[in-house]
């Protein structure tokens, strides 16, 4: 099996129980409050990371680069509103209805990667994103 599957598959397990765990946790928090406690444990976790791995001399070359820079700092802000409405909802929603509706992000990205980056997606892969949006919003609306 290909690294980046299993990357990918891992991701997919972790994310659904940032979910659960999300939910279970704002019981009694306000979303906004919790997301940023959610933040600063990622980003001290994250930095171990790469201090463990011996990489953090790295962090020099993205804070030379501008571009690079530029656009970590745009993902990072998208990665954050991206949070807080994640967490706004499932608060007062229902994690089976949301989190469905949270993966159309695939259908945006691959839509995006097309638009931005010319990618090609074969009639098979246009079906698939296809199905994703109708068993996203199946799920989430049935």
């Amino acid at each position: 099996m290909s690294a980046w599957l299993i990357y990918a598959l891992l991701s997919a397990v972790t994310a659904a129980l940032v979910a659960i765990f999300g939910k279970i946790g704002l019981q009694h928090l306000d979303a906004n409050t919790a997301t940023a406690i959610r933040a600063v444990v990622m980003a001290v976790f994250l930095v171990g990371v790469v201090v463990v791995q011996g990489k953090l001399s790295l962090v020099s070359t993205v804070l030379a680069d501008k571009k690079a820079l530029l656009f970590v700092v745009l993902s990072g802000i998208a990665g954050a509103l991206s949070w807080l409405f994640y967490f706004m909802a499932i608060k007062s929603g229902n994690v089976s209805r949301v989190a469905p509706i949270d993966k159309l992000s695939v259908v945006f990205a691959v839509i995006l990667a097309v638009i931005l980056f010319g990618e090609k997606v074969s009639l098979i892969a246009a079906v698939g994103v296809a199905l994703i949006t109708a068993g996203a919003l199946m799920v989430a609306l049935g």
